[in-house]
């Protein structure tokens, strides 16, 4: 997973490039028509630009009611209560938060810490709170609803992670998984696959 993710990594210049080369291989014109667009239409191309998905846009198809979205649990709930949230919802995280405060964030708790710190221990889950095995906030990897999906997506393959909060100017506001992110790259990138054979085209 890691290996197939991490092609995604490169700013797009990868898959941007084979765009273009296959364009070329099946339109010998391709060269020629591109030498000699107007650069009113290369501007408008790169408006267009690959690495333009936000973070927020992200946020905004899952939207608010979507699982995962806004679950949380404070640091006081025992494990077994967080685990069994997330099977119910069927997420890998929570976000953890201060009893009594939503938006102030403590941590994140997830599977892995449940798999390494309660059943490899043999602890239990239910005498065992949230807070004793959190990833706490100092030690947290996040993200903003202003940046770039390939950047959070380069942040959670570089740390290994698969679930990032996103904290606005006002506190949290969701949370993503690397599923969210790589499902709005590969979208970007067929957007712009369609873009550039509409730009051969003469659709610019």
């Amino acid at each position: 997973m890691q290996r197939a993710i991490g092609s995604f990594t490169s700013h797009g210049s990868i898959v941007k490039n084979a765009i273009l080369q296959h364009i070329r291989l099946a339109n010998p014109l391709a060269q020629t028509l591109v030498r000699h667009e107007s650069s009113a239409s290369a501007a408008r191309m790169e408006e267009h630009g690959f690495e333009k998905t936000l973070i927020s846009d992200v946020l905004k198809s899952k939207g608010k009611s979507a699982d995962g979205s806004w679950l949380w649990c404070t640091v006081e709930d025992s494990v077994y209560d967080a685990v069994k949230s997330m099977t119910q919802h069927n997420v890998g995280a929570l976000v953890v938060v201060k009893p009594g405060e939503e938006k102030s964030v403590a941590g994140i708790i997830t599977e892995r810490d449940y798999l390494r710190k309660i059943i490899v221990q043999g602890r239990s889950s239910k005498s065992t709170k949230v807070g004793d095995i959190m990833t706490e906030e100092n030690k947290l990897i996040t993200v903003t609803p202003d940046t770039k999906v390939l950047k959070a997506m380069e942040l959670m393959t570089d740390n290994r992670i698969r679930h990032i909060p996103v904290i606005g100017e006002k506190g949290m506001v969701g949370m993503v998984s690397i599923g969210d992110v790589v499902r709005a790259v590969v979208s970007e990138h067929r957007e712009e696959l369609d873009r550039l054979n509409a730009y051969i085209q003469g659709g610019y």
